[in-house]
């Protein structure tokens, strides 16, 4: 009599064990639990410990993740300029989690999803573009994809965090074109570099050589105004000196102590050949010379 009654209490006991691990559950950090009861959505449970109707009344249909999620792809898709590339595209989205409901009834895959929209939208946008102007304005080409895409996903809970466009690779015989395009231009800049580095060249060596020039003229003609400041000078000095000359003859005796002065000097040289009037009849010459000069000058 006293053996019925523990079985049942053990057959209860089992059935209340059994009923408590259909009717507790726990919910993990970053993720969500959508509960159906009967087949119909009850329920959405957040992190941490929940009970439901146990014997299948209520059911844990599917686990949602809201951490940040990425999928890749690859897009073969043709410029303005006809020239046929393959875009990379890394896009980062999450789960909306005022809208879990909605993420998880509405979309079978939402990956697959993502990847049909972008490519669609690359393939509205990246034809109005030129090669150049692709490579140029990927980050803008990105964020017009990520506008277009992140309006569609929205309706169905989905947030678009950030789209990458992480490669652009034109097809192999224009990329080989573009390549050498770019060396023929390289070569060309050297080209125009060094031939405007030889005209700077030219260019300093001739200014340097008219300076030369103009210094040198200027060094004759301070030794020319030395020299006839010198002459008056010592004409001065022999008039206070009360000699009875006149200027002319003063300037005669100069100038021919000038010229000996010069034969000297050519003299000392002795690699330098000149050919002057060595008589006193040549001085006279010269000397002559020298005052109609100095005379047509004034």
């Amino acid at each position: 009599m006293i053996f019925i009654p523990l079985v049942v209490l053990a057959i209860i006991l089992l059935i209340l064990i059994f009923s408590l691990s259909t009717i507790v559950f726990v919910v993990k950090q970053q993720t969500v639990a959508i509960v159906e009861r009967f087949g119909k959505y009850q329920f959405t449970a957040n992190p941490g410990f929940h009970l439901k109707l146990p014997w299948g009344i209520d059911r844990i249909a599917a686990r949602v993740q809201l951490r940040l999620l990425q999928t890749e792809m690859t897009v073969e898709t043709k410029t303005a300029d006809n020239v046929f590339v393959t875009m990379n595209i890394a896009t980062q989205y999450r789960v909306n989690e005022q809208s879990i409901k909605d993420a998880y009834y509405k979309l079978m895959n939402p990956g697959e999803q993502i990847k049909a929209y972008i490519e669609d939208a690359l393939r509205s946008a990246v034809p109005k573009l030129t090669l150049d102007d692709v490579f140029e304005k990927k980050d803008e080409i990105a964020l017009e994809v990520q506008k277009t895409v992140a309006e569609e996903m929205q309706t169905y809970g989905y947030i678009i965090v950030k789209t990458l466009i992480t490669k652009v690779e034109p097809d192999a015989e224009v990329k080989q074109s573009m390549n050498e395009i770019n060396a023929a231009q390289r070569k060309q800049d050297a080209s125009q570099m060094l031939a405007n580095a030889n005209k700077i060249q030219v260019v300093t060596a001739a200014e340097a050589e008219a300076e030369k020039d103009r210094l040198h003229g200027v060094g004759i003609a301070e030794q020319r105004k030395a020299i006839v400041d010198g002459l008056a000078q010592q004409i001065t000095e022999i008039k206070k000196l009360g000699v009875a000359l006149d200027e002319e003859q003063i300037m005669a005796i100069l100038l021919t102590n000038q010229y000996l002065d010069t034969l000297n000097q050519f003299a000392a040289g002795g690699n330098s050949t000149i050919f002057l009037p060595s008589g006193a009849e040549g001085a006279e010459s010269l000397r002559t010379q020298i005052l109609s000069a100095i005379k047509a000058g004034k």
